[in-house]
């Protein structure tokens, strides 16, 4: 499925994740401490859950959908149990959960001890993966029932257009540390050319390719926050020289590419503007932008792009629906946000979006409860038809 705009109206989407059943939550976070051994059982829930949550985002009203990442325990451990060469280390997450990694977040211990939750993936006892062996893409098990539902949940929805999520290499850097390699660039080459099998395999089956990279923003503030702006931008040049690499077999109107700054309500003082990072953004391959500008740190960053060089191919799928708070945007705000964006490209090169998932890890709890998101996204589609009215009648 190619990244295409309707023509006549502006189209919506999200980033990924959503609001998993509790007994979805439960079963992953089992799967990830070893409980849960019954693989018929685990599986019957997945596919009930993605062809729930496809009909669910169809009733919305959401143009291009996902299957909720309703497989994954998050959008990068996930790859433990794909990749040889990623193991369970001694290390436990609860161990790292109140670690202040993000900047903004040291400077500011009393946000942090508040924003995390009881009943989240970090505090399951569930070990930390790790590189320590070699890299290759070993099990496709779950990556092939992965496409399998979403093409029934698919198939039973008048929604023609729909995208699966994928870890970029460089985000697995930080969530998937090496000990193997001890060569950060020699790692991400591996990680490209063993996630270029699930890249391939989700174009294959005909879905859009949506690859995460939060390494070309947040990890400005956390990975590599002892860096310089310039020294960080050299390193997401190469993770997009290999991500570019690594998807080099397919078309770029097939794929988009999101990049966010870390999907957690904190103060985000250190966050690099979107303006540093954007012209090495548009190098990508992937036709597709997707990026956060509905949040109160980075709403305003439309300006700061009037004038920047946008390929002709390029589409923007902005943010601007907020993913960290139980706010439901008006519609009419919507609309403003959508426009200002067409006023910049074009109304045929904007698709409106979420600024994250709503579900990035799993948990028992979501920070944005399940109804709320659901009103979110309602609110999504509203303030898209509101846009469409404004922008058409020009």
């Amino acid at each position: 499925m190619e990244i295409t705009t309707q023509g006549d109206r502006i189209l919506t989407t999200h980033v990924g994740s959503l609001p998993r059943p509790t007994s979805l939550s439960t079963l992953l976070i089992s799967q990830l401490t070893g409980a849960q051994k019954n693989a018929e059982k685990s599986a019957e829930l997945i596919r009930d859950s993605v062809i729930k949550i496809v009909e669910t985002q169809a009733d919305v009203g959401i143009d291009i959908v996902s299957d909720g990442e309703m497989g994954k325990p998050s959008y990068t451990f996930y790859v433990k149990n794909r990749l040889a060469g990623i193991q369970d280390r001694g290390d436990r997450m609860s161990e790292i959960a109140g670690s202040p990694i993000n900047r903004d977040e040291s400077e500011h211990p009393d946000a942090l001890s508040r924003r995390q939750q009881p009943g989240n993936i970090f505090n399951t006892g569930a070990a930390l993966p790790a590189c320590l062996g070699p890299v290759s893409y070993e099990n496709t098990s779950d990556l092939n029932q992965d496409l399998e539902n979403f093409r029934a949940a698919l198939s039973a929805v008048p929604v023609s257009n729909g995208f699966l999520n994928s870890a970029s290499p460089g985000v697995l850097t930080k969530f998937v540390p090496d000990l193997y390699y001890k060569n950060e660039d020699i790692y991400m080459e591996a990680l490209g050319e063993a996630m270029r099998v699930e890249y391939n395999a989700i174009y294959e089956a005909g879905f859009q390719l949506q690859i995460d990279c939060p390494d070309l923003a947040s990890a400005r503030h956390n990975q590599y926050q002892e860096l310089s702006d310039k020294e960080f931008i050299r390193i997401a040049e190469r993770n997009i020289e290999i991500l570019n690499h690594a998807t080099a077999d397919i078309p770029p109107e097939a794929m988009r590419m999101h990049i966010c700054w870390g999907n957690y309500e904190g103060p985000h003082t250190h966050d690099v503007p979107l303006a540093t990072i954007f012209s090495t953004c548009m190098r990508a391959r992937p036709a597709g932008f997707l990026f956060e500008g509905a949040n109160p740190r980075h709403a305003h960053e439309w300006e700061d792009i009037i004038g920047s060089h946008i390929p002709d191919e390029k589409i923007l799928i902005p943010g601007v629906i907020d993913s960290t708070t139980n706010f439901v945007e008006h519609p009419t705000l919507v609309a403003q946000r959508i426009c200002q964006y067409a006023n910049i490209v074009g109304r045929e090169r904007v698709i409106a979006s979420t600024d994250c998932g709503f579900a990035t890890f799993v948990q028992r709890e979501n920070r944005v409860v399940t109804s709320v998101v659901w009103e979110k996204l309602r609110s999504l589609v509203q303030g898209a038809a509101m846009a469409t009215d404004r922008l058409w009648q020009q």
